[in-house]
């Protein structure tokens, strides 16, 4: 059946052999220009750079001019001594830098590719990073009980084990350890094996439940890695991770190899200002720019920097991937790695402290871009945070929005908040917890029902939270956040979003109160100085008035001996006000005078004994009401001060904190 497509359909078969010896006929040539062809395969591209409508380009040239700034007016309201800022992205350096000197005594600059910085806790990502390696391995599994992998017990709370995934999102549930944590003399330095082994600080919540960083449990995961890959800690991450990255200005040895103290930033001429720690795997790494920069790189370029593949890239997305998080709201911590979230951003890193040395590493991980700065001789810590957060406003913009309004159950929602508080990170079962009192803190509201919550004012500031979704606040000035858990109705624990991954704060009332605690120990001591000076204000006035009835000599032994116990735990006292603070950074250099403290509190605990006798018999003297009054109140305040020494453990034999 023929049919007609148009007025050229009909006549077409007549062209067919025309064409078919034009063909033919220009075989010859079509061979000939199809073996003048070349095909060269395209380069492989790298990750497409996008810039955002808005976002500053980032180039060498515009990161320098806004970080010289930044760190212009970070001099001028914070002063630093010397500083790195290494900025890195899709597998390249982009920026590096060094500000200020880094010997304060010869005045030299400070070289961010040999200049050494402590970061602290930012060497624990070095450790998790040995961590995955080993499970990789299968060598370590991350959801098993730690004993298997130690030769030491770390006991269950409520029946259940920790494991390498509870250490890695800090939430192992150990109470504060700080004794010898840090020590300033390298001569007093001891190996992490010897200092885990003192002593397994208490557990004191179910793993996987409350975010409470511990350096104890950071370095147990780096002796679980020394015994599983049967090197020494620092040999290991020498061998498995600073070689292949070519990090040759990197090192968790203490006190540091000789090639490599000569580049250490110094803050002053008299004294290195470096505070040695025994948890290494916690906090022992020194590192210049440039090392770290390399490894930033490894971790955003899927486990591979150059040559190198330091994890599988599955390992790596795990890492980034996994989230742990407790607080509706609020970012929480990934396989070792921080959440820092920012405007919807996805932000991962840790911040470390080491004395006067703070430091941050933030990757980008969706924009392959990593930021590293460092300080020395600084003392502000919340400068970081914000310098991280102008970073990430300024290349990556989030994009217009609205002004959240304020939600209507602000006011009420503000009450159910209103109360005191205590951070997670905290001592419970030894002599340090003594501590817990001047670290309480109270939520309030504001008129406006907007919450004052001070213990977050060091990091943000002065804030004004206002709840903009059911139990989440925004402080306006700053932009960060705060979060709440509630359970039953009641508050559970709460935070803000730069320290949810480790360390929320918790409800405390009733005896837990610092204000109760604090009434009944001045109304204690108050007693007692009362009666110190009953002493020489009664002979004082038998002097004056000889006339004055006497007590009995057995009586009037007994109420000398009532005054010495008053006098005694006067100075019990005041020991305890001038030991406290000094026992985060004394360590063991304190223990014979703790234990010459303690001397002085159980010899005024067995002083009660006399204090019940000099009452005794004062009450079986007629008249007396003098001295029947004053055993009285003598005797209370010492069955006030031993409840008060047994609920904070001061005569606790062993001086473990």
């Amino acid at each position: 059946m023929n049919v007609a497509v148009g007025p050229f359909a009909a006549p077409l078969h007549r062209l067919r052999p025309a064409m078919s010896l034009l063909v033919l006929a220009g075989m010859p040539w079509l061979a000939q220009a199809q073996s003048s062809i070349q095909i060269t395969p395209l380069p492989e591209p790298k990750h497409a750079t996008v810039t955002q409508l808005g976002a500053a380009e980032l180039s060498a040239g515009d990161v320098q001019a806004w970080l010289d700034d930044a760190m212009a007016k970070t001099q001028r309201q914070t002063p630093y001594t010397g500083a790195v800022a290494v900025v890195v992205k899709d597998g390249d350096v982009v920026f590096s830098h060094g500000y200020g000197v880094a010997d304060a005594a010869t005045k030299t600059p400070v070289d961010p590719a040999t200049s050494l910085f402590r970061v602290g806790a930012i060497s624990s990502l070095f450790t998790w990073t040995a961590v995955m390696q080993l499970v990789e391995q299968h060598k370590l599994q991350l959801d098993v009980d730690i004993n298997r992998y130690l030769d030491f017990a770390v006991p269950p709370y409520d029946g259940k084990p920790m494991t390498l995934r509870d250490l890695m999102t800090q939430t192992a549930g150990f109470e504060t350890a700080v004794k010898d944590l840090h020590v300033r003399d390298a001569g007093a330095l001891e190996s992490n094996e010897a200092w885990l082994k003192r002593w397994v600080p208490a557990r004191i919540y179910p793993a996987g439940e409350v975010p409470a960083y511990s350096a104890y449990g950071t370095a147990l995961a780096g002796y679980i890695v020394q015994r599983v890959s049967g090197l020494p800690f620092d040999e290991y991450v020498e061998k498995h991770l600073f070689l292949p990255l070519n990090l040759l200005h990197a090192t968790f040895r203490q006190p540091l190899p000789t090639p490599l103290q000569g580049d250490m930033a110094r803050v002053t001429a008299a004294m290195p200002s470096i505070e040695w720690i025994n948890a290494a795997p916690a906090g022992a790494l020194s590192i210049s720019g440039a090392d770290m920069a390399r490894f930033m790189i490894a971790h955003l370029q899927f486990g591979r920097a150059g040559d190198a593949q330091l994890l599988d890239q599955d390992t790596v997305r795990q890492m980034q991937g996994y989230q742990r998080a407790v607080i509706p709201g609020l970012p929480g911590t990934g396989l070792g790695l921080q959440r820092l979230d920012h405007n919807g951003q996805a932000m991962l890193g840790q911040r470390g402290d080491a004395g006067t040395f703070h430091s941050i590493v933030v990757l980008f991980p969706d924009r392959h871009t990593g930021l590293f700065v460092a300080f020395s001789g600084a003392d502000e810590r919340a400068t970081l945070d914000t310098l991280v957060r102008s970073f990430a406003d300024r290349y990556f913009p989030p994009l217009p929005q609205l002004r959240q309004p304020t939600l209507p159950s602000a006011a009420a929602h503000g009450a159910q908040l209103a109360g005191h508080y205590l951070s997670s990170r905290h001592p419970e079962s030894n002599i340090y917890a003594l501590h817990n009192l001047l670290a309480q803190s109270e939520i309030t509201v504001n008129a406006d029902g907007t919450l004052r919550a001070p213990m977050f004012d060091r990091w943000v500031g002065p804030a004004h939270w206002r709840e903009i979704k059911p139990y989440l606040w925004l402080d306006d000035s700053s932009g960060h956040l705060l979060g709440a858990l509630l359970q039953d109705g009641h508050v559970r624990m709460l935070s803000i979003d730069m320290l949810a991954p480790t360390q929320v704060y918790l409800p405390i009332g009733g005896w837990q109160l610092a204000s109760r605690w604090m009434t009944l120990l001045y109304a204690t001591l108050a007693a007692f100085a009362l009666v110190a000076l009953s002493w020489p204000l009664q002979a004082l006035l038998r002097r004056l008035r000889p006339t004055l009835t006497a007590l009995p000599d057995n009586a009037m032994r007994w109420q000398r001996l009532s005054c010495i116990t008053a006098l005694l735990y006067l100075v019990f006292a005041g020991g305890w006000c001038l030991m406290l603070p000094r026992m985060a950074t004394g360590g063991s250099l304190l223990d014979l005078r703790l234990r010459l403290l303690q001397l002085v509190g159980v010899l005024a605990v067995l002083g009660t004994l006399a204090a019940a006798r000099y009452g005794w018999t004062a009450w079986r003297l007629a008249g007396a009401w003098w001295h029947k009054l004053a055993s009285a109140v003598l005797l209370l305040a010492c069955v006030a001060a031993i409840v008060f020494i047994g609920a904070f453990h001061l005569l606790s034999p062993a001086l473990h904190y």
